[in-house]
């Protein structure tokens, strides 16, 4: 059996990130143990590693450091290779910084900055609330069986933008295209809520179960 190591660092939404990854396992038949913990010495030997992400970059950066995982996530993702995905602001997190509320430096496992939509229709609100369609720029294992066009569920203010434009996996558009996807190697983000993305967002959750970068 998988262990999956979803982190509890006061993100605000563990349970449905829980409850959608323990359905998707179910519906895959899938052999999965999906844990929440903020132990660094399960997430350094888990065998997957999920990062939630809801509220502001940076407490949400705030929150991480304060379990005392980012040693252990690090040793297991880019130590042992370990596929990890993080879903809005944990995908948020892997950025070089986030410019909301100042300058807070994320993870920099994915090289860019996140920054606030600047919508260019003045109709369209910020946040972004409620279904987008994504368009994908490549093919990526995570999003296989998922239609180009698939409709997910989004709220956020600020988006990822990755200096390697090769690390955006998919978009949608707001007033604009942002990132909706990345992955680089063993390591994903979604800035949308797969959780909360029915079907499709249960399929990207398999996906991740059974993706071996």
């Amino acid at each position: 059996m998988q262990t999956v190591a979803l982190i509890d660092y006061g993100s605000g939404n563990l349970r449905s990130a829980e409850k959608a990854l323990r359905e998707a396992a179910r519906r895959r038949a899938l052999d999965a143990d999906i844990v929440v913990t903020a132990d660094p010495d399960l997430v350094a030997k888990a065998d997957r590693v999920f990062l939630p992400g809801v509220g502001a970059f940076a407490s949400c950066r705030a929150g991480l450091d304060a379990t005392g995982v980012y040693e252990a996530m690090n040793q297991a993702v880019h130590g042992r290779g370990v596929p990890f995905m993080g879903i809005c602001v944990g995908h948020q997190l892997l950025a070089t910084e986030g410019l909301e509320f100042g300058v807070t430096p994320g993870l920099d496992w994915i090289q860019g900055q996140v920054k606030k939509l600047e919508p260019n229709d003045p109709a369209l609100t910020i946040p972004h609330m409620g279904w987008n369609a994504i368009a994908f720029t490549r093919a990526h294992a995570l999003f296989e069986g998922i239609e180009d066009g698939a409709h997910m569920y989004y709220a956020n203010s600020f988006a990822l933008t990755p200096t390697d434009p090769a690390d955006v996996v998919a978009t949608t558009d707001h007033g604009g295209p942002f990132t909706a996807a990345v992955a680089k190697d063993n390591v994903a983000g979604v800035q949308f809520h797969p959780e909360k993305s029915q079907a499709s967002g249960l399929a990207l959750l398999a996906n991740f179960l059974e993706w071996r970068p």
